[in-house]
């Protein structure tokens, strides 16, 4: 299916689908409500949204549109509407023309390599660029007839159904590690409690200004992450900076295992979330909103960051967590977290079936990538 189709013509984005300017003029109740928070870096699917939530939105989107994350392009944020709602200022809602493009080929379009560059291309503004729907428009690409349309459509939509299950069974690994954990170190007390500070050190994050951030990376600055950096338990560099090297301490340069913890956010989801940082993060930094957990004595690292993980900890951070703005984790609520600490040989026993899951994660992993290299192939051959 990587081998092109059939001979395509070129079409402009404007000739087959427009921008839906629709408002909402009267009582906003009862509709879903998108952010751009909402929509996941290369994800075609809405898999999130807010219901009853106090906004001041007002652009509606219909079932079907696709809503594209104009601020940002380089962030690869699109996805199909599931639904009717009302949508961040910061979300192009684009609505196809049925008697132009099959509807369901649309986000196809859009959430592809070749229009985020486009876009990306397009966007002014430097600490917060966006991109028009009046260059938008003009993306030009190849569009096959109706009937290949439809069955380019089917293709694509099949191997997202089977991302999706290789991204479930993923998702299935990391619950029964939490499970085995909850079984083995929570249920009863088996282990006594003890105080985390006894067992780590916290460093905080690099305190900078805008002048002290770089454009490349080079020998004078290094790579910074974020809280957005933070996703499912490990670390992803999307959206990373570059900061002057000299603001940076010693203790303030990740090393294999440490643990990034988002300290403050805005949003107190994000306060408390976890990864343990592999080589990939090793001498990098962190921002002054998180702060590095790092393990001493007979804590191991993977066996303290699944802690993290759990249900238990989420419930308690969201007790600890305070701020009228920004929701804050003080150091003294890290260190007064009173945790299951068992022997290392029982600790070591754990990690080492998580090191076995992260094995079957790291296949399924290998598998999903080289789907989606041949998904993202078909687009490009036959979308480009």
């Amino acid at each position: 299916m990587g081998r092109r189709l059939i001979a395509m013509s070129k079409v402009f984005l404007g000739d087959v689908a427009k921008e839906r300017k629709e408002t909402c003029k009267d009582g906003k109740d009862g509709y879903p409500i998108v952010g751009l928070e909402h929509l996941i870096p290369e994800e075609i699917n809405l898999l999130s949204w807010d219901e009853d939530k106090e906004n001041t939105f007002t652009k509606i989107f219909r079932k079907g549109d696709v809503l594209f994350g104009r601020r940002r392009a380089y962030l690869k944020k699109a996805a199909v509407a599931p639904f009717d709602g009302i949508c961040s200022g910061d979300i192009t809602v684009i609505e196809p023309i049925p008697e132009k493009i099959l509807p369901e080929l649309l986000p196809f379009i859009i959430q592809n390599d070749a229009f985020f560059d486009y876009a990306i291309n397009k966007s002014a503004g430097s600490l917060s660029p966006r991109v028009k729907w009046e260059y938008l428009k003009n993306y030009k690409f190849e569009l096959p007839d109706m009937d290949k349309q439809r069955e380019l459509a089917k293709v694509l939509w099949a191997m997202e159904a089977t991302k999706k299950s290789y991204q479930k069974l993923l998702q299935k690994t990391d619950e029964l590690v939490k499970a085995q954990f909850v079984e083995q170190f929570v249920i009863g007390n088996p282990y006594p409690r003890k105080r985390l500070g006894d067992y780590v050190e916290q460093i905080r994050g690099v305190s900078y200004k805008p002048s002290d951030i770089r454009t490349t990376l080079d020998e004078n600055s290094i790579l910074l992450l974020r809280a957005n950096n933070i996703s499912s338990g490990k670390i992803n560099h999307i959206d990373v900076q570059y900061v002057a090297r000299e603001k940076v301490s010693a203790e303030q340069i990740i090393r294999l295992n440490d643990i990034l913890m988002c300290g403050s956010s805005g949003s107190i989801e994000h306060v408390g979330k976890t990864a343990i940082c592999e080589r990939d993060a090793v001498g990098e930094t962190f921002g002054a909103f998180c702060k590095l957990i790092r393990t001493k004595g007979e804590l191991l690292p993977k066996y303290i960051a699944t802690y993290f993980e759990t249900d238990e900890y989420r419930k308690i951070i969201m007790q600890l967590a305070c701020g009228s703005n920004i929701n804050n984790l003080k150091s003294e609520h890290i260190d007064n977290l009173m945790v299951p600490i068992p022997p290392k040989g029982v600790q070591e026993q754990f990690v080492t079936f998580v090191c076995q899951c992260d094995k079957s994660k790291f296949e399924l992993e290998q598998a999903l990538a080289e789907l989606n290299d041949t998904y993202k192939k078909i687009i490009s051959e036959n979308l480009g």
